[in-house]
This record gives structure tokens, C-alpha cells and sequence, in this order.
């Protein structure tokens, strides 16, 4: 920017860097869903298009922004994890939540054709997405986290599974739904829902009771330690080694599952992906 008398005006911005070697998330979710859901009939209790839709998007955002390393989503919501060493944007806090809620924004819009019918066109007031930024100073708070957006997905989706169940098979009202499921826990729905509609929980699709996890997969002739899972060698120094890096994870594929990622087998199977630049993904 221009010198000039004017210029004073920068110092009213506030720096808002986050500190290093910490993990960042950018958890995005959608504004005003719950209108949105009633207003283009999305199906009860989930709808495998809006899901797809949710999935196809942060995929895209996952290609564009090289220094995201796992992004996790569940049902209008997206945590995209950022390696602790990135300097992207120099870590400013406004820029990464900004920037990765206009991309969803923008892909959720323009891929919603592919996934809903002609019939059903978007239109204003159009969907758009909020993001915060989070750190994490270790991989296990991270995990911590990750397991802690998981559970919340098997909670709320055993919830809306068993209340439109006993709302569209039942012939309740949602009152009545509602008051019959206070007080209830886990093994309550389960039984209602095996019960009363022959449904049992554990068969239902694991994109309802897991969320979905996007992250790139890399070919087996990469660098692999003893399990055959890829790790990092060594920490890119020069501006070339750089752009190498960043050309070969533009060129991974990119993996979209439905996993547990509360347990260790997930983590055990890819520990590159919270691996520091070194190699090591112990818990630090």
C-alpha cells in the first residue's frame, strides 16, 4: 500500500497470527441449515444427496489447500486440519477461516447440480458457511478433538434416527417424539428402534454413524517405514524441495471413508498424515 496521510488507518488492524507448532482446525458450518433443510425437502433422518454434496465439496477444498492434512465431516459440518508446521497465510487466523469457508461456500454451490435434481435449483437466500480457527498444541488434543466430533455424529444421528422413525413409521408428532425420548440413553434408542421398527443401528450406512474422512493417499512406492505406510523422509529445505512437495500432494489421490477414527487402527495404518516433517507421529 501507498504511503501517504491516510496510511495511519493500518494500525487499527489487529495481528492475529496463530502461535506455531500448533495444529489448526477450521471447523465450517452451515448457516441457517435447518431452514435450508425444509425448504429444498431434504430427507429425514439423513440425505445421502446433501452428505455426497458435503463430501464432494470439502474434497475440492482438500486438492486446493495442500497444507490441510485429514479433514473430517459430519452432517453441515467440516473440520479441515492443518499440519502444525504451515505457514499459509502466515497463519493468520482471519485468512485460513475466510478462506476455506468462501471455497466450501463456493464449491457447495456450484456442485449442487450434480447432486439434486433440475427441479430443485438453488436460490437465494443461497447457502454459505461460517469458520473458526482452533490450535492444538499436541496430536493427542488433536485426536482428542476428532474423537470428540465423532461421537457427537453417533449421538445426534442415533437420536434423529430413532425420533423420525417414531415421527414417519410411528405416527407420532414431534412432540410427542421429543418427550418420549427425554431422559433416554444409547441402549434405549437402540431398543425402540429394533423393537417397534425391525432397525438395527449398528447396519445403518457407516456415513450416517461415522462422518467421513478426506485425506490423500499416497502410492505404496513412496518412502515406508515397516508397515508399509507411508512416512515422511525428511523436512523440505530449499524453495525447490518445496514445490516438489507441494506438486506431489496436488498429485495424491485423494481418499473420501467412512472410518472409526477413535480408535488407533486408522492412525496406525496412515501415520504420515500427523506426522511432524521429521517422520514422528508419536503423541508430542
Amino acid at each position: 500500500m501507498a504511503n501517504s496521510e491516510f496510511g495511519y488507518v493500518r494500525n487499527f488492524e489487529q495481528p492475529d497470527a496463530l502461535p506455531p507448532s500448533n495444529w489448526i482446525v477450521v471447523r465450517i458450518d452451515g448457516r441457517g441449515f435447518t431452514k435450508l433443510c425444509k425448504k429444498y425437502e431434504f430427507e429425514k433422518p439423513n440425505d445421502r444427496r446433501a452428505l455426497d454434496l458435503m463430501n464432494a465439496a470439502a474434497v475440492e477444498v482438500v486438492r486446493s489447500f495442500v497444507d490441510v492434512v485429514l479433514a473430517y465431516g459430519q452432517s453441515d459440518e467440516y473440520s479441515f486440519i492443518f499440519h502444525e508446521s504451515t505457514t499459509l497465510f502466515e497463519r493468520r487466523a482471519a485468512k485460513l477461516a475466510t478462506s476455506i469457508a468462501t471455497a466450501f461456500t463456493a464449491e457447495y454451490c456450484m456442485q449442487w447440480p450434480t447432486f439434486f435434481p433440475a427441479d430443485q435449483p438453488l436460490a437465494r437466500p443461497y447457502p454459505t458457511f461460517d469458520g473458526r480457527c482452533v490450535c492444538y498444541p499436541k496430536r493427542k488434543i488433536l485426536r482428542d478433538y476428532l474423537s470428540w466430533r465423532q461421537a457427537d455424529c453417533h449421538i445426534n444421528n442415533l437420536y434423529n434416527t430413532t425420533f423420525w422413525n417414531m415421527v414417519l413409521k410411528g405416527g407420532m408428532s414431534n412432540t410427542e417424539a421429543e418427550q418420549a425420548l427425554k431422559g433416554t440413553v444409547s441402549a434405549d434408542k437402540n431398543e425402540i428402534l429394533f423393537s417397534r421398527f425391525g432397525i438395527n443401528y449398528n447396519n445403518e450406512p457407516l456415513i450416517y454413524r461415522k462422518g467421513t474422512v478426506v485425506y490423500r493417499s499416497y502410492e505404496r512406492n513412496s518412502v515406508q517405514n515397516g508397515e508399509g505406510s507411508r512416512i515422511e523422509a525428511a523436512p523440505p529445505t530449499s524453495k525447490t524441495q518445496l514445490e516438489k512437495e507441494r506438486k506431489r500432494k496436488q498429485k495424491a489421490t485423494v481418499a473420501v471413508e467412512h472410518v472409526d477414527v477413535i480408535g488407533d487402527a486408522f492412525w496406525e495404518a496412515h501415520p504420515y498424515i500427523l506426522a511432524s516433517k521429521g517422520g514422528d507421529s508419536s503423541d508430542k
